[in-house]
């Protein structure tokens, strides 16, 4: 496989994995974090991050909307749920 072929395969899953994350409101952060050590802020800084090396001037709230589809604190307020004592309890161990 040619690198820009691998490249489009990496585009289209990322864009599959940032669609996936939309639709799924209903799974919290503190979920994905339990289970698999990242969620939608992490995605986020990493794709604010890949733009500012490349010179893109973009903010953290920038890279949010990205990926929530959403201003964040829109998402938070629609969608966000109070992490339960044991979501934070999973949280802290793993952390």
């Amino acid at each position: 496989m040619d690198d820009a072929t691998r490249t489009e395969l990496e585009a289209a899953a990322f864009r599959r994995l940032v669609a996936h994350f939309q639709e799924r409101t209903d799974v919290q952060n503190i979920d994905l974090m339990n289970l698999s050590g990242f969620c939608r802020n992490c995605l986020s800084k990493w794709y604010q991050e890949a733009a500012n090396e490349r010179g893109i001037d973009m903010d953290k709230s920038q890279g949010r909307e990205i990926i929530y589809g959403m201003p964040f604190d829109e998402w938070k307020a629609k969608y966000q749920t109070e992490a339960s004592d044991a979501q934070r309890e999973a949280f802290a161990k793993s952390h």
